[in-house]
């Protein structure tokens, strides 16, 4: 998956080029013990999906990002970027983008701190742009934290329920992707319409990506993904793919049975292929296609062909690699 390759906007793509270096200063404050643990993940590169919602939404495609809109990228990033940080102590997480985690090479102590400093510096940046970006990522984080908590609170728990699932997800993954759309329009002096329906859009991709996260961590290859298939089966969150299979009349009572308690690599196994039997994946890919639809619907709304299309082929590349 190629984000920057599926949207298909020429000058998006160079306004990318100039967003790298503005990230990488972004967190420099000459503390060259600080200035190596924040720069860690960026170093290690990524998809930049969230700032790349934000700068297309800015400029549509039409023009060339101001540094406004490229700031505008800088902060969500930086507050994705926090909350990797934190997540991998979280999940006693080794490896990260293929390098090692933050936590694992510096400890907990120190990574929970870094990720507090990458989140102080996208409020500064975000309070820089003006109260509308600023309040929005306030707002953004305590749907971060509320989807996280949501998710914690249910884990181990084999009678989460698809309510559970969406509460969880709409708060950790699509917050933060319908915010990076937002703050594209808000940089870029957008209102009404276009300004609601680009954080719509973010909300739906969102959705999808986290689908087809899901998917994945049943359905991939180990190596694939830079982290064991199954992880998720075997830290007790319970995603749709299991959450229906849960409720299959053939299997439903075998995994739960299983499930309920960490797994260790045999049992994670015996759980993954247990879900692969039931129509688990099927449905969820299903579910994932009803987004990308939406998406669609919402991105055709918008007062920009270019953008329409791209955002249209963005939704849909999500799913391209996965099980049909």
């Amino acid at each position: 998956m190629n984000p920057l390759q599926s949207l298909g906007l020429p000058s998006v793509e160079a306004d990318m080029a100039l967003f790298e270096p503005l990230l990488a200063e972004s967190v420099v404050i000459g503390d060259t013990f600080l200035d190596g643990i924040t720069t860690h993940l960026i170093a290690a590169g990524g998809k930049r999906l969230r700032p790349l919602l934000s700068v297309a939404s800015a400029t549509m495609g039409a023009h060339a990002a101001t540094r406004n809109d490229l700031l505008g990228g800088v902060a969500v990033e930086l507050m994705h970027l926090a909350s990797l940080y934190h997540d991998d102590v979280m999940d006693e997480a080794t490896m990260r983008r293929t390098v090692e985690s933050v936590n694992a090479r510096y400890g907990n102590i120190v990574a929970i701190v870094a990720g507090d400093f990458l989140m102080a510096r996208s409020a500064a940046i975000a309070a820089d742009l003006g109260t509308p970006v600023s309040s929005l990522l306030a707002h953004t984080l305590a749907r971060l934290t509320q989807g996280q908590v949501s998710e914690v609170r249910t884990s181990f728990d084999a009678n989460r329920t698809v309510e559970d699932y969406y509460e969880a997800i709409s708060g950790k993954t699509a917050a933060l992707m319908a915010a990076a759309c937002r703050v594209g329009g808000l940089t870029s002096g957008q209102s009404g319409q276009d300004l609601e329906a680009l954080t719509e859009y973010g909300m739906s991709l969102g959705l999808i990506f986290q689908l087809r996260d899901d998917i994945l961590d049943i359905t991939a290859v180990n190596g694939e993904l830079g982290k064991p298939v199954g992880q998720d089966l075997a830290e007790g969150i319970y995603t749709l793919p299991v959450i229906i299979a849960l409720n299959d009349k053939e299997v439903g009572d075998e995994l739960r049975r299983l499930l309920g308690h960490e797994l260790d690599d045999a049992e994670r196994e015996e759980a993954r292929i247990l879900v692969t039997r039931t129509s688990g994946i099927k449905e969820s890919l299903a579910e994932a296609q009803r987004h990308v639809v939406r998406a669609g619907e919402i991105a055709s709304s918008l007062n920009n062909d270019d953008l329409s299309r791209g955002f249209e082929n963005l939704a849909s590349s999500l799913l391209e690699d996965l099980p049909l």
